[in-house]
């Protein structure tokens, strides 16, 4: 009795065993087949002002939108996930310094990038948020490339390239891993010229882009955003935030800290990005954000 238990016991392992390795399998081919897709778009042309004000803009707005935390404060690039099983993962060097960009990187490359999330081989890129910056005006994006093509260079090469572990094979096939951002855009969409800065819901809303990759587009939160990470807050009007003040909202998301006393970890919360927005800017962020 107890060899047939053994026996039967066996073969039901045999059969998980088997059931996940075929699961996996059918991820890893997908996952690798969405990775060489070729996309075939034409970049939409762009005025790049070289002025002071749009340097000015593009330096606050590559920190406001995340770019340094993962190239770096230097944006010379940098691992931003190293995880066995789930990815290691690299933000490459955007100067154009020994590993960085080649010399011939041209403003239509940094266009397939922002607005497309794709490469110069028309292939996507992996884990670049341009699902929200193809929503940025003209003005915006113009602004950030005109910024990162000034940059001094900074020589710093990576010898290892981007792999994927087990785990992002799994969640990118099921959709819970954003790996391939050119997946979620709509490439015929043009860019507005300007969106004016002033303290409006329609202000607020473009600005919102910036938090939707956490937060979901109602802003309502839900389930953490990779394993390991907390439940994503409800930021909306029957969040926290809908209990706060102007003055509340600003001083939480330059500092920190929120009114109840809660300390927010950067690397959950990046609070340190959204402390570059002006005042008017999230004045009106919190305005849109009170109206859902």
């Amino acid at each position: 009795m107890f060899k047939k238990i053994l026996k039967i016991t066996g073969i039901i392992l045999g059969v998980i065993v088997l059931i996940v390795a075929c699961f996996f399998m059918k991820a890893y081919f997908s996952v690798e087949s969405r990775r060489s897709t070729h996309y075939t778009v034409e970049p939409q042309p762009l005025a790049i002002q070289q002025d002071s004000a749009a340097l000015a803009l593009g330096a606050r707005l590559v920190k406001a939108k995340g770019c340094t935390d993962c190239h770096g404060q230097d944006l010379g690039g940098k691992v931003f996930v190293d995880d066995p099983m789930l990815a290691h993962l690299i933000a490459p060097n955007l100067t154009k310094g020994k590993g960085g960009l080649p010399q011939d990187h041209t403003y239509e490359d940094w266009v397939l990038a922002l607005k497309h999330g794709i490469r110069k081989d028309e292939k996507p890129l992996l884990f670049m948020p341009s699902q929200e910056y193809f929503l940025l005006s003209e003005q915006d994006m113009g602004a950030i490339i005109a910024y990162c093509s000034q940059l001094p260079k900074v020589d710093r090469e990576f010898n290892e390239g981007n792999t994927l572990g087990p785990l992002a094979y799994i969640l990118t096939d099921m959709d819970k891993l954003p790996m391939f951002p050119a997946e979620m855009i709509d490439h015929k969409r043009t860019l507005v010229k300007e969106v004016k800065a002033e303290v409006s819901i329609e202000f607020g809303k473009y600005l919102s882009t910036s938090c939707q990759g956490c937060h979901r587009e109602n802003m309502k939160g839900g389930d953490p955003v990779a394993p390991g990470f907390p439940v994503v807050a409800d930021i909306s009007s029957t969040g926290q935030p809908g209990k706060w003040t102007d003055e509340q909202f600003i001083e939480t998301l330059r500092t920190g800290k929120t009114p109840e006393g809660k300390i927010l970890k950067p690397n959950e919360m990046p609070w340190t990005m959204a402390k570059e927005f002006t005042d008017v800017e999230l004045k009106a962020l919190h305005l849109y954000l009170n109206s859902l």
